[in-house]
């Protein structure tokens, strides 16, 4: 194992102490707790919008919190879910006054522990809301166990810029869930990361092979088999969100295309092409590619595609402004 730390049981806190030392002023931690990552703009009247999830997926998903997209975020150990009592003690010091929406991926852990924050925070007579985001396509055909993936970026821009506009909380809840119903994502992996606790690859793939499909966490995909050219990848990917999610001929979409970790934005970019063009021949118009690592697997080569199908609403959202240590958008 090859990686930039001192002892492995440190990893998490001890990159957390970096992001706090470099992004002074802009971010805080609550209950001193270096895992209650919460923005220091407050915005009184607001809907705060909480996440958290497992390190090892930067930017994902302390990345958001900022201006314009979230308020507070609990960290995990790799791939590990935070605790309730901290998703709670990070919605207390980031409510404005308007209720709390979580807002997280589909896991099991972290539904437990949200469910247990909004309980606490009942008592307090603190409103919340819960969505999750569940765009993997390829995780399950029951669209209410599916992963969640790269396209909760896109519920991140709806519910925070509805939130920016001072939407109540059922609007930003509302908001959030029209991103996730025209949302699907595909990811395949063409190499395993290694968890800095455990020391060793989370899979393994032999050479020249990949894994369509493969979760964020290593969760096994549909097949493994031949490395594909990039036009091959796109065009199965496609077909696989486009079976999934009618989009009509002449009608918009957002795309994304993520790199999971280790691979090049050249990389990136061939198949942001292919993906492109491949929409185009089916007179499916792209309005608006982003291109980049948004929800990575520690050192995980692959990457994800996503489609978010648009109206003039969602273009809104995702042209509203975003500030945050790791994203910013004019």
């Amino acid at each position: 194992m090859k990686k930039i730390m001192n002892r492995a049981e440190d990893y998490t806190d001890e990159m957390l102490r970096g992001i706090y030392e470099v992004h002074r002023g802009r971010v805080k931690c609550a209950a001193d707790d270096l895992r209650c990552y919460c923005t220091a703009e407050k915005v009184e009247g607001k809907v705060a919008i909480v996440t958290g999830g497992g390190n090892g997926h930067l930017p994902l998903f302390l990345g958001y919190v900022g201006k314009g997209m979230l308020d507070g975020c609990g960290v995990g150990d790799v791939f590990q879910s935070p605790s309730g009592k901290q998703i709670y003690y990070i919605a207390k010091e980031v409510e404005a006054g308007a209720g709390v929406l979580f807002l997280y991926g589909n896991y099991t852990g972290d539904i437990m522990v949200f469910d247990d924050a909004s309980e606490r925070l009942e008592m307090d007579d603190i409103e919340t809301m819960s969505i999750v985001g569940a765009d993997d396509v390829n995780s399950s055909d029951d669209v209410n166990v599916r992963r969640g993936v790269a396209g909760i970026f896109f519920m991140y821009k709806a519910a925070g810029a509805r939130a920016m506009s001072m939407g109540n909380l059922q609007e930003v809840y509302d908001a959030a869930q029209k991103a996730k119903e025209n949302t699907r994502t595909v990811g395949f992996a063409l190499t395993p990361c290694i968890i800095p606790e455990k020391g060793k690859p989370n899979f393994e793939l032999q050479e020249n092979e990949m894994a369509m499909g493969m979760g964020i966490h290593g969760e096994p995909g549909v097949w493994n088999g031949p490395i594909m050219t990039s036009s091959e990848i796109a065009k199965e990917s496609c077909d696989t969100i486009l079976k999934d999610m009618e989009v009509k001929e002449g009608e918009e979409v957002a795309i994304l295309i993520n790199g999971l970790g280790s691979t090049p934005l050249d990389e990136q970019y061939i198949l942001a092409n292919d993906v492109i063009c491949y929409l185009n021949s089916r007179g499916i118009r792209v309005y608006r590619s982003w291109v980049g690592e948004f929800a990575t697997s520690m050192e995980m080569a692959g990457a994800s595609i996503t489609v978010c199908k648009v109206d003039e609403e969602l273009k809104a959202w995702f042209e509203m402004p975003v500030d945050t240590p790791f994203y910013k958008q004019n």
